[in-house]
């Protein structure tokens, strides 16, 4: 019996996933959910209470499982975003429920403990690395993980329009780009 329940939140996890990639929280219906699910709208309530309480949901597990595949190396720090562009190549879905959660939940939603903690980690560790000489000083250890992160998503991020512009369609060129463009900003 607990397997099956854990295997409905899960099922409701991934067709959230995919409908609030899609549709963001405001477009999201939970009968599509469910439906894509093969479970019903109770369900989704008694899982997770309501609808934000399953974006939250997903976006906590979406950042958990990023968290834990793309550990930070500040002592090399363009290939650190190299292994982020991959991340977001493998999970397209990252890059536009982050765009949704910061459009339509950021100034509503609680703070994620585990995204703060490893915010906080990464800043220490790139003012180790400041301190230890492996990193230049010439922007805070906040803000250069900021560049960092914004450059790893660089890609998902633009117009059609621009990426037509710049015409580099290749994931592994894109990459390049991201892995030089971070090595630059150390250098």
């Amino acid at each position: 019996m607990v397997r099956d329940a854990e295997a409905t939140r899960q099922r409701l996890l991934e067709a959230a996933r995919d409908e609030f990639a899609t549709y963001g929280i405001a477009g999201a219906r939970v009968d599509r959910i469910a439906a894509a699910a093969q479970s019903n709208k109770a369900q989704i309530y008694h899982y997770f209470g309501n609808k934000d309480g399953l974006f939250d949901a997903v976006f906590d597990d979406m950042c958990r499982v990023t968290l834990d595949e793309v550990p930070i190396d500040a002592t090399d720090l363009p290939e650190y975003a190299g292994r982020l562009f991959d991340s977001y190549r493998r999970r397209p879905w990252v890059q536009r429920i982050a765009t949704w959660y910061r459009l339509e939940r950021a100034s509503t939603a609680d703070l994620l403990p585990i995204v703060v903690a490893s915010n906080t980690a990464k800043i220490e560790a790139i003012s180790a690395a400041q301190r230890a000489g492996t990193l230049p000083d010439r922007f805070a250890p906040s803000v250069l993980l900021g560049l960092v992160l914004h450059l790893s998503g660089f890609w998902s991020s633009n117009t059609p329009e621009f990426d037509a512009a710049v015409d580099i369609a290749s994931p592994d060129a894109q990459r390049r780009v991201v892995v030089d463009a971070v090595a630059a900003l150390v250098s």
